[in-house]
């Protein structure tokens, strides 16, 4: 049976509006009152609702996360680095799956909007003119993760995906490798494929390495298109002898499609990933990989919307996890 605040005032032996501004923390009562309210609310287990909480001290505690995908390893990282944190801080999270549906995203947004929560995480995902409005309008503040705006000064917490991007080619490089392969995200992606082609295409060029277009392939970061990417470069016949995929989901595809030809790796392919998520060290060879701090990501984003200041953007440092799947020549 659902305890409500009229049965804790009943108990307790005062107005329901007593209990509701205790619960609240407003003025107005005793605390010889506030002892005796609590205690029925112990004895009779009651458990206030945060929505009505929120309406009447116009906080919630509440925190809105938009992702395009929920079922990548990488999403799962970073929403567990955003959950913790914000549990640390006493916020609950609501998380929405946009799909990368325009319409979706808008009435997720309202949806938010409607259950007053008191920020927004939008993560992953090209901020559209429609979706800065939006949530310019909501006046509550608004942190991006793994993305940027070029039109509203909206904070951001990400690795610099161009740098890094030329770290694990220059890695890759310094093991004397030549002949590289990239399976890249998809080519109009602003957020994580335009600047990681960039990335790969500038360390070739500091190496003296004209870049080939014929030593590209295009996914969308996600395992099968890993496998196709991977096969398209097999089928130009190449003399690769590295592959750098721009997700350890699509390395992980290159693996897998390599093991299926009976490739030794990485005897004769080495493979690099770029996430450093756990699929890589599951992989078989473990895979060596360009690391961002998905979690601390996550975490870094909740602290960034809940300070004061929450206007500072933070670029994340990013590092090269070297495991079993690149050999030197």
């Amino acid at each position: 049976m659902t305890v409500k605040i009229s049965d804790v005032a009943k108990k307790a032996g005062v107005s329901t509006a007593t209990v509701s501004r205790i619960i609240n923390n407003l003025s107005g009562f005793s605390d010889a009152t506030k002892i005796k309210v609590q205690k029925a609310i112990d004895e009779l287990g009651y458990k206030p609702n945060a929505v009505a909480r929120g309406l009447a001290s116009s906080k919630t505690a509440t925190i809105g996360v938009l992702l395009p995908i929920l079922s990548s390893r990488y999403s799962s990282q970073l929403i567990h680095g955003i959950e913790t944190e914000a549990h640390k801080k006493g916020y609950s999270v609501i998380i929405c799956n946009t799909d990368r549906n325009g319409e979706r995203t808008l009435e997720y947004l309202r949806i938010l909007s409607e259950k007053r929560v008191e920020g927004i995480i939008f993560a992953s995902e090209w901020i559209t003119e429609e979706y800065g409005r939006y949530m310019k309008d909501l006046t509550i503040p608004v942190v991006l993760v793994s993305t940027f705006s070029q039109s509203f000064n909206f904070p951001f917490v990400r690795v610099d995906d161009k740098q890094a991007s030329y770290s694990a080619t220059k890695y890759l490089l310094d093991k004397g490798h030549r002949n590289i392969g990239f399976i890249s995200g998809t080519p109009d992606d602003r957020i994580a494929g335009i600047p990681r082609i960039e990335g790969y295409k500038e360390a070739l060029a500091d190496f003296g390495i004209d870049f080939r277009e014929e030593y590209i392939s295009y996914g969308d970061f996600h395992f099968k298109s890993g496998i196709a990417g991977m096969s398209e470069l097999w089928n130009r016949k190449l003399d690769m002898t590295a592959v750098f995929a721009s997700s350890d989901e699509m390395a992980l595809g290159a693996l897998t499609f390599l093991h299926e030809k009976g490739v030794n790796i990485p005897g004769e392919i080495s493979v690099m990933g770029y996430d450093d998520t756990l699929d890589a060290v599951m992989a078989v060879p473990a895979l060596s990989t360009l690391h961002q701090p998905v979690e601390e990501m996550g975490s870094k984003a909740v602290n960034v919307l809940l300070s004061k200041n929450h206007s500072d953007s933070i670029i994340m440092r990013h590092s090269i996890t070297e495991r079993k799947s690149v050999r030197e020549l």
